[in-house]
């Protein structure tokens, strides 16, 4: 049971503070923040984004109603994938001149809002395109471009409105970083490991290659789909996360067939005389998915007896979110 308990409630069913004292410092509950509680078992089986829900619910109530849901706070109510972020702190923004500062469990910003405020899960929230930029001000880049290709894949953001978002924050620190970080966004990119294999290929100064193409034969037989590819270098990519077959998996299908069935697929690919350089997540901090990857497009081959092609990417759904009144509040 993942239900948060609050001291002033406990206290009306019969414990007493010495009993509270008692949960949470053994195995029985944990301390979320001052007067604030929830079973350590269900908080222990959720993942990162699941605590920090927790921990938004638990310190939201605590805020003054003019704090805003944003930056990584807002990407774990939109469900969108976070690599290598801090989750510690329930992330708000107050539209006010000055007063940000850290608490123990929140951090809050204090920066103009502008129209783009919507609700999630009832809480307040910055608009998607917002959140994105935010964090592309904030985050590093390879962490600020895995959550923006997933937020412009998943919820739809537009290139217009993120150039609207940018041209808000101005003025706002890491405005150069984030216009730099937004133009790189793709949402071609279908995970958080082809996100971070384009920041690979930029670190290294390699042209990114294209994204998501289906290959043909020469007679026109589908093959497959593959996720990076340099058509005229006759060159295919792939990144073989842990998951990968996984996803691939047919009801009733086991894993092996799945991992057969992918290398019958890499072979006609290859038998096609196009060369395909695969790498996982240990190669994306190292430079061996690159020396391959350029190795094989200097490789002098045959031309290919195959054609790529873009694949059609299916329209994101816009989110079920609904826009709130703003009623600013100056101090």
């Amino acid at each position: 049971m993942d239900e948060i308990q609050r001291r002033r409630d406990v206290l009306t069913q019969g414990y007493t503070d010495h009993d509270i004292r008692q949960l949470y410092r053994g195995p029985g509950w944990r301390r979320l923040g001052h007067g604030c509680y929830v079973e350590q078992v269900g908080f222990d089986n959720r993942d990162s984004a699941g605590k920090h829900r927790i921990l938004i619910e638990s310190v939201l109530p605590t805020l003054t109603e003019d704090a805003i849901v944003s930056h990584q706070s807002a990407a774990v109510l939109y469900e969108l994938p976070l690599w290598a972020t801090a989750l510690d702190l329930v992330h708000v923004t107050r539209d006010r001149p000055n007063g940000g500062r850290i608490r123990r469990a929140s951090k809050i910003h204090c920066a103009p809002i502008s129209d783009g405020v919507v609700e999630i899960d009832g809480w307040r929230t910055t608009s998607p395109a917002r959140t994105v930029v935010d964090l592309a001000r904030t985050l590093p880049f390879e962490q600020a471009v895995v959550v923006g290709d997933a937020a412009v894949r998943m919820l739809g953001i537009t290139a217009s409105e993120l150039a609207l978002e940018l041209e808000f924050a101005n003025r706002r620190n890491g405005i150069s970083q984030a216009r730099r970080t937004i133009s790189f966004l793709d949402g071609r990119s279908e995970s958080v490991g082809e996100s971070r294999s384009r920041v690979m290929f930029k670190r290294h100064g390699i042209p990114v290659p294209a994204q998501q193409g289906e290959v043909r034969s020469a007679t026109g037989e589908f093959l497959g789909r593959v996720d990076f590819y340099d058509e005229s270098a006759g060159v295919v990519g792939e990144f073989d996360g842990q998951v990968k077959y996984g996803r691939l998996l047919k009801r009733g299908q086991a894993p092996g067939d799945a991992v057969f069935k992918e290398k019958l697929r890499e072979d006609a690919i290859r038998d096609t005389g196009l060369r395909m350089v695969r790498w996982t997540w240990h190669d994306l901090t190292g430079d061996s998915a690159i020396h391959r990857w350029q190795h094989a497009i200097h490789e002098p081959r045959p031309t290919p007896r195959a054609t790529i092609t873009p694949a059609p990417l299916p329209d994101a759904p816009r989110p079920q979110i609904r826009p709130w009144p703003i009623q600013p509040h100056h101090s």
